[in-house]
């Protein structure tokens, strides 16, 4: 089942025995085993029963709460893992340590090298698209990874590789009507905005929950400042995923019209563009799907699935802080 999305409003959310139910409207819309159930998402408003939420904190399912836009509002989840160890040594090497320096060079090689991956497939696939300038200064932006030691000139190169990236975006969307200029968020102002942005929330919620699963302090992060609430660590960790599983979902949503330009609407005040309730659950079922489709791992040498990979990636950097491999190797999809 994997995780349950929530998208009506009003609906409420109870436990009968060892399952978890969701109902709206006076019907039942869903009926699970709860050991089938890894997170429960809430887009909107929505009611929980105080023996759902013992169920949740039991069986450690995470519940997260998020806008009907997509904007995150907060989780629920189990007390923290026991496993102080991985904790101390997170918190050891903050800083300018060459661990974290280490860390920050694969976030960031990761992210940038999937990058060109999706740039690379669009250009075999679309040969009439003139994507190499983008792809020169993305792996002008990778090349010197390994030798910059210092944090604040890894996200220099990220910045700069992100931007050769997005600045090609709009190349890769085939429908008329939709076009990207440049990333906004906060509110996203343009149809494929709102969708990375939507997208991002939902992977935020997972990548988080596999960082607190291992045990992690999901808010001391490496590459990402410390911020008041921010999880910094799950926003590292995101950066190798997001091309992979959302910028590759939204291209799909837009370019196979499963979304039109017909499912947005404008608020008149902020200019936020948002997503109707249909599309979102369109949405939903590509992000899922994605989730679930299986690939052959770099590291392990076998097939496992996108969201068995969330929590792959964070034990191979809890097993390389804790000093049993040499290096944190980033998820890197050919």
């Amino acid at each position: 089942m994997g995780t349950v999305y929530v998208t009506q409003d009003d609906a409420f959310i109870g436990k009968t025995d060892e399952r978890l139910t969701v109902k709206a409207d006076k019907k039942t819309i869903l009926d699970v085993p709860s050991i089938k159930v890894d997170g429960i998402v809430v887009l909107g408003r929505a009611t929980i029963s105080p023996a759902a939420i013992a169920e949740l904190l039991e069986r450690k399912i995470p519940l997260t709460f998020l806008t009907e836009t997509g904007k995150y509002l907060g989780k629920l989840e189990p007390e923290m893992t026991k496993n102080i160890f991985i904790r101390a040594a997170q918190w050891k090497v903050a800083g300018e340590s060459p661990q974290a320096v280490h860390m920050v060079q694969g976030f960031v090689r990761g992210k940038l090298k999937n990058y060109r991956t999706i740039l690379y497939r669009n250009q075999r696939k679309y040969p009439e698209l003139d994507l190499q300038g983008a792809i020169t200064h993305l792996e002008n932006a990778i090349a010197p990874i390994d030798t910059t030691n210092t944090i604040n000139s890894l996200r220099g190169l990220e910045g700069a590789g992100s931007a050769a990236y997005f600045g090609a975006f709009n190349q890769l969307i085939r429908t008329e009507g939709f076009s990207f200029e440049t990333r906004n968020r906060r509110p996203p102002t343009d149809p494929v905005n709102s969708l990375l942005s939507f997208g991002y929330s939902l992977l935020r919620h997972d990548i988080q929950s596999a960082v607190n699963i291992v045990g992690f302090d999901p808010y001391l992060g490496y590459l990402h400042c410390q911020h008041y609430g921010r999880p910094g660590l799950a926003l590292d960790l995101m950066e190798e995923f997001r091309p992979l599983i959302v910028d590759s979902i939204v291209l799909q949503a837009i370019n196979v019209r499963t979304i039109t330009l017909a499912d947005f609407t404008i608020e008149p005040l902020s200019n936020a563009v948002f997503l109707s309730k249909e599309a979102r659950r369109e949405f939903l079922k590509l992000y899922a799907q994605k989730k679930q489709s299986e690939f052959k791992h770099p590291v392990l040498g076998r097939k496992c699935s996108y969201q068995e990979a969330f929590e792959i990636q964070a034990r191979l950097l809890g097993k390389y802080l804790m000093g049993e491999i040499e290096k944190y190797p980033p998820l890197i999809v050919r």
